[in-house]
């Protein structure tokens, strides 16, 4: 049975990167614009920062690219928008199908990992959006980075369509079709680069100041401790502010940089080597007058945590502070050496245990 709000209806009304509809055996299919609009270059800007993440998505069903015909390539992708738009992008001046899956909005490789993008859904899709009818071949290209959600063999089984594993980026969507389908060593390599790395920044640094506020003053309060009665310096209190949103620039920033170079496997691990250097140049740089007066302070109270990365879904580079899937989290004090005061803040390692 075709759900007939599947490939038209209200759902997609006043969509910009819409431009028309495409008569097939099962109605009206929406056409969609291979290039992005103004509209769409500020809607990615914006999740980048975290702002209206989770409702950045596109109605699911099928949408047609160019003129397509019953022979055209049918491609499958998430709901995420910025996901859509890199697919639709890809096939500038190419004729194509897109059927678009459900997946609450999350990306390809996050959903997959979900369950969200499927063997379930891609079987209910194209049941729901009568694909039969409007293909006639029976072949999916599925992203590489799907492969762990989908079963193959239970969709060809259940729906006869095979599946084909598509690239890892979206930008070799056309190098693809032109070898017949055929994907290269190189397309089948999540390489992350530079800019790939720091693709997550942004919404990690929006995501994690506020626990960053809430570290540092917890630790200001815990600063004035000392066998001679509870006391916080301006100067100390500074010291330990700025240490904390070091730690927090480090983990977010410094630590996808430098990610390639750092020794061991554990981002755990990754993070603590970039804490500790962070920390050791701090202390080492042993800049003049007020300024080492300031360094110096920041240096005595050890405050440069070990707080690594956690890479979780696509480039999802978090802080040590959370990680995902039941992971205890330890922050403990690394770097500078020597502490003027008493009560010594580098021994106090805090855990916590959170549910991502």
């Amino acid at each position: 049975m075709i759900d007939e709000t599947c490939c038209h209806g209200d759902a997609t009304a006043g969509c910009e990167w819409l431009d028309g509809h495409v008569e097939t055996a099962i109605g009206p299919v929406p056409h969609v614009g291979t290039r992005w609009t103004r509209r769409d270059r500020i809607g990615a800007w914006a999740v980048c920062w975290g702002i209206g993440r989770m409702r950045y998505r596109v109605p699911p069903g099928l949408y047609a690219v160019g003129k397509p015909s019953p022979d055209t390539p049918l491609l499958v992708t998430a709901n995420y928008k910025v996901s859509f738009d890199h697919v639709r992008r890809a096939l500038e001046g190419r004729d194509a199908w897109i059927l678009v899956l459900d997946t609450k909005g999350v990306n390809v490789w996050c959903a997959a990992g979900k369950g969200t993008f499927g063997t379930a859904e891609l079987i209910s899709r194209i049941e729901s959006c009568g694909v039969f009818q409007v293909v006639a071949h029976r072949t999916l290209i599925l992203p590489q980075l799907g492969a762990p959600g989908v079963a193959a063999h239970e969709v060809s089984r259940k729906t006869g369509f095979k599946v084909v594993y598509g690239p890892v980026r979206a930008s070799d969507i056309p190098a693809f079709l032109n070898a017949g389908m055929k994907a290269t060593p190189d397309m089948r390599r999540a390489n992350f680069m530079l800019r790939e790395r720091l693709a997550r920044t942004p919404i990690e640094l929006v995501r994690h100041f506020i626990p960053a506020v809430l570290a540092a003053l917890l630790f200001v309060a815990l600063s004035g401790l000392g066998r001679q009665g509870y006391r916080i310096l301006p100067e100390q209190a500074i010291g330990v502010v700025t240490a904390v949103f070091c730690v927090y620039l480090v983990g977010i920033v410094l630590t996808p940089v430098l990610l390639p170079w750092l020794p061991c496997r554990a981002f755990a691990c990754k993070g603590a080597i970039t804490g500790a250097l962070a920390g050791g140049a701090a202390w080492r740089a042993r800049p003049v007058g007020p300024v080492r007066r300031f360094v110096n302070r920041i240096a005595q109270h050890r405050r440069l945590f070990a707080l690594g990365v956690d890479v979780h879904g696509l480039y999802a580079l978090h802080l040590g502070l959370w990680r995902a899937q039941r992971t205890e989290v330890g922050l403990a004090a690394a770097g500078c050496a020597g502490n003027s005061r008493p009560f010594r803040m580098d021994r106090i390692a805090f855990h916590m245990r959170t549910l991502i």
